[in-house]
């Protein structure tokens, strides 16, 4: 069983400081890092480390991020051979200003842009051959379109993970098997309608994550059910939506159930708050499994 990423690929540039700068204003940071990140990415990441068969198909340009994002998917045992180097277009790059609890951020797309219906015809038998693919709204919206219509013709499993919040259509609602709203997008993409209701009638299909509050969705006996979250000892929160989409995706692609998928995502996704950074921060099968008391 294989699971393909559909997805961005970017590099976080983390600054920290005392303080976010004003408008005009110019401040002294406290230093600078980077990180593997881009939802896709982060996602093809948690599932590898969950003992997954992942491959990624994305962009990035020819230049010196995108050589270490490669490297750094290499390390993860994430399959890079369909990202495509794109030459004369930067790697997709976020900045991000922390200050304490707040930040800033700044994403400059580059090489993601370039996830177009053309480079989608190239990879296109290969997403073919797999059993479930995941998307994101880091890439073209009309991208995404292609690929779910295409997978929907051929019977091929697709999540969307609809961050950051975009509208989409009715028809490409229709056309996943999953949506996995976080509160914020799930009031954008079904505006002034009652969440119970849409959880109703699209029955099993939408899963919405709550934050600290857990997950909502309707379980395989029609009753909407909500999950709280692990207890978790918080150091940091970033990734942890990705990691729970990748862990959803292991789950279902090893026949759980939606409730079962959602209790195996919900626990990766909490023990992803426990260390620092996204990639870094995601938890490996054992971890899971050890927190489960079980077999996956």
């Amino acid at each position: 069983m294989k699971i393909g990423v559909v997805g961005s690929i970017n590099m976080d540039l983390v600054i920290r400081t005392n303080r976010i700068p004003s408008k005009g204003e110019t401040i002294i940071g406290d230093n600078l890092i980077d990180f593997p990140g881009g939802k896709g990415a982060n996602q093809a990441v948690a599932i590898s480390r969950l003992g997954e068969n992942v491959t990624m198909f994305g962009c990035v340009g020819r230049d010196q991020y995108g050589e270490c994002l490669i490297q750094n998917f290499k390390d993860e045992k994430v399959n890079t051979d369909y990202i495509r180097e794109i030459d004369g277009v930067s790697t997709g790059v976020a900045v991000i200003t922390v200050c304490d609890d707040d930040n800033s951020i700044i994403v400059i797309p580059g090489a993601n842009n370039c996830v177009d219906k053309d480079y989608i015809d190239s990879v296109k038998d290969k997403i073919l051959e797999h059993n479930l693919i995941i998307l994101q709204n880091e890439i073209p919206m009309e991208t995404i379109e292609y690929v779910v219509d295409f997978c929907h013709e051929n019977g091929i499993k697709t999540i969307l993970n609809p961050a950051p919040a975009k509208k989409i259509s009715k028809n490409l609602i229709d056309k996943l098997s999953y949506l996995t709203p976080n509160e914020h997008e799930v009031a954008l993409i079904f505006e002034g309608e009652n969440i119970d209701e849409i959880l109703n009638k699209y029955d099993q299909k939408l899963i919405i994550t709550l934050g600290e509050n857990g997950v909502k969705f309707l379980d395989e006996n029609k009753e909407i059910v909500k999950v709280p979250c692990r207890k978790s000892n918080v150091i940091d929160t970033t990734g942890a939506g990705d990691t729970f989409n990748g862990a959803f995706c292991v789950g279902l692609i090893h026949g759980k159930k939606l409730s079962g998928s959602i209790k195996f995502a919900n626990i990766a996704a909490g023990l992803s708050t426990e260390k620092f950074g996204a990639q870094s921060g995601m938890p490996y099968l054992n971890e899971v499994l050890e927190e489960m008391g079980g077999e996956l």
